[in-house]
C-alpha cells in the first residue's frame, strides 16, 4: 500500500463552455434530476417499450437533493472517470469474461452498451430499458464507470496486435498468495459513487446489459468515510486506522499526466490507448488481529508515520517532507529502514509513482473468529511496469507492513481515454 496521497475535491464540474444541463438528451427521457424538482403530479412514472425509463416526481414543495446527491461526474471527456475524482464513499470492482463464441463483433455492442447505460446513470437518469428502480428519487451522487480491458480480452476478440506490451502479466511476488478465480478477466469495470443505492444500481445494470455476451467472472464491494463525515477534509484512512494516502500525485503537479496517463504521441503504447492509463487492482487482506495486537508506536513504526495525524516520524505536519536521515538520541533511524512509507516513497524508486484510488473492504468473519477485511487496492499509472511493480518489488524485499497484509487477488486491465461525444468506450479499439 505504497504511501501516496489522493486528490480531495468531491465535485467534477463540467468542462469549460459545457454548463451542466437538467434537460434530457433526445431520446433519453426526462433526467432525474429535473422530475426530482418538479412539482406536480405524485406518482407520475413515464412508460416505455421495455419497462419503465422514467422516475417518480416529487410533490410540491419537497426537499430538494443536498449537494451530495447532486454532485455529478461527466462521461464523455479526455479520461475516463473515476480516475482523477476524489474518493468515493461506495464502490463495486467486477471483471467480466467474454461468452464462448464472443468475438470483437459481441465485444463492440457490448461496450456500446454500457456506455450509453454509465452515461445515463451518471447524469441521474434512469437506464434506457427495465430499470430497476433502486436509485429512484437520488441524484447521480458523483457516480463514476470506468472500463478496462484485460490482457485476455486480445486473444478472445482477434486483437492480438493492438495488445499492448504494458498489459503483460504482472510478476510473481512472494507476498502473493493469489486466488486466480478472483483475478484478471477478459474486461473490468469499476463502479464508485457517494450513494450505496446509486452504485449497486449501476452494478445491477451493467451486469443485465451484459446479457449472453460475458459472465461475471469475480465481483468486490468496497467503501470510504462518506463526504461530509469529518468537519474539513482529510486524508482518508485504511481499516488498519492509518491515513494512507499522504504522498499520492496530485492533478496540480507539472509532471502528473506524464505519471498517469499514456500520452496522446510520443508512446510505445498502440494509438487506441491515448489518454488512458492502467489500472492495477488488488484484493489485500489485513490481518487486523495482529495488527491490533501491537502498541500505537509499534504500528507508527511499522509505517512510518504518526497514526494521529499522518505526519513522518522524523517530525512535522502530514506532508511535512520525510527526513531518512533523522536519528535519534541513541543513533537509531527514527524512521526505520524497514517502514513502509520509507521503502514506498517515489525518490526511492526511481521517481516510480502512482496514483491510489482504493476502496475499503469488510467480506464478514471468518469461523476462526478473524474479520475478512482489508483493502481493495486500485492504482492508475501511465506504465505499470515502471510504476507499480517498482514500487512493489521493492516492498516485497523488506516492507514492514507485509507481515501483516496478504495479497489475495489481483489483475492489470488498460483502461482507454475517454469517450467523445458520439463515442463508445474502446471503439477506437474495436472499429480501428
Amino acid at each position: 500500500m505504497p504511501d501516496q496521497s489522493l486528490p480531495q475535491t468531491r465535485t467534477v464540474e463540467a468542462p469549460p463552455g459545457e454548463a451542466v444541463s437538467e434537460k434530457a438528451s433526445p431520446g433519453e427521457g426526462i433526467s432525474r434530476r429535473r422530475l426530482l424538482g418538479t412539482a406536480g403530479a405524485t406518482g407520475l412514472v413515464l412508460g416505455a417499450a421495455g419497462g419503465a425509463v422514467g422516475y417518480a416526481s416529487a410533490p410540491a414543495g419537497a426537499t430538494p437533493l443536498t449537494s451530495l446527491g447532486e454532485d455529478r461526474a461527466m462521461f464523455h471527456g479526455k479520461h475516463q472517470p473515476g480516475i482523477t475524482e476524489g474518493l468515493q464513499a461506495r464502490g463495486h470492482l467486477v471483471a467480466f469474461d467474454l461468452a464462448a463464441g464472443a468475438g470483437r463483433k459481441e465485444a463492440a455492442a457490448l461496450l456500446r452498451r454500457w456506455s450509453t447505460t454509465a452515461q445515463r446513470l451518471m447524469a441521474g437518469e434512469a437506464a434506457a430499458q427495465d430499470d430497476t428502480d433502486v436509485a429512484r428519487d437520488a441524484g447521480p451522487s458523483s457516480l463514476t464507470i470506468t472500463f478496462g480491458f484485460g490482457n485476455s480480452f486480445f486473444s478472445r476478440t482477434g486483437l492480438e496486435k493492438q495488445r499492448p506490451g504494458s498489459l503483460d502479466p504482472l510478476p510473481d511476488f512472494s507476498s502473493d498468495h493469489l486466488d486466480k478465480a478472483r483475478s484478471n478477466g477478459d474486461l473490468w469495470v469499476q463502479i464508485g459513487a457517494n450513494d450505496a443505492l446509486v452504485a449497486f444500481h449501476a452494478l445491477r445494470t451493467i451486469q443485465k446489459d451484459a446479457g449472453s455476451a460475458a459472465k461475471v467472472r469475480w465481483q468486490m464491494n468496497g467503501f470510504n468515510r462518506t463526504p461530509g463525515a469529518t468537519s474539513h477534509k482529510l486524508t482518508a484512512r485504511n481499516l488498519m486506522g492509518q491515513l494512507d494516502g499522504t504522498r499520492n500525485p496530485k492533478p496540480t503537479e507539472s509532471d502528473f499526466d506524464k505519471r498517469i496517463f499514456v500520452p496522446a504521441s510520443g508512446s510505445a503504447d498502440p494509438a487506441w490507448m491515448a489518454n488512458g492509463s492502467y489500472a492495477v487492482v488488488r484484493r489485500i487482506r489485513m490481518l487486523l488481529d495482529d495488527w491490533e495486537k501491537l502498541s500505537v508506536h509499534a504500528q507508527e513504526n511499522v509505517v512510518g508515520r504518526r497514526k494521529s495525524n499522518g505526519a513522518a516520524l522524523s517530525g512535522g505536519g502530514e506532508t511535512t517532507a520525510m527526513d531518512l536521515e533523522k536519528t535519534d538520541a541513541n543513533g537509531a533511524l527514527v524512521v526505520p529502514i524497514n517502514a513502509h512509507a520509507r521503502i514506498a516513497r517515489p525518490d526511492q524508486n526511481g521517481g516510480a509513482a502512482m496514483l491510489r484510488r482504493p476502496f475499503s473492504y469488510h467480506d464478514g468473519i471468518a469461523a476462526d473468529g478473524t474479520p475478512d477485511a482489508g483493502l481493495l487496492f486500485v492504482c492508475w499509472q501511465a506504465d505499470p511496469l515502471r510504476g507499480f511493480v517498482t514500487v512493489q518489488r521493492k516492498l516485497d524485499r523488506g516492507d514492514a507492513l507485509s507481515t501483516y497484509i496478504r495479497h489475495e487477488a489481483s489483475g492489470l486491465f488498460a483502461v482507454p481515454g475517454g469517450a467523445a461525444e458520439g463515442e463508445y468506450v474502446g471503439q477506437r479499439l474495436l472499429e480501428g
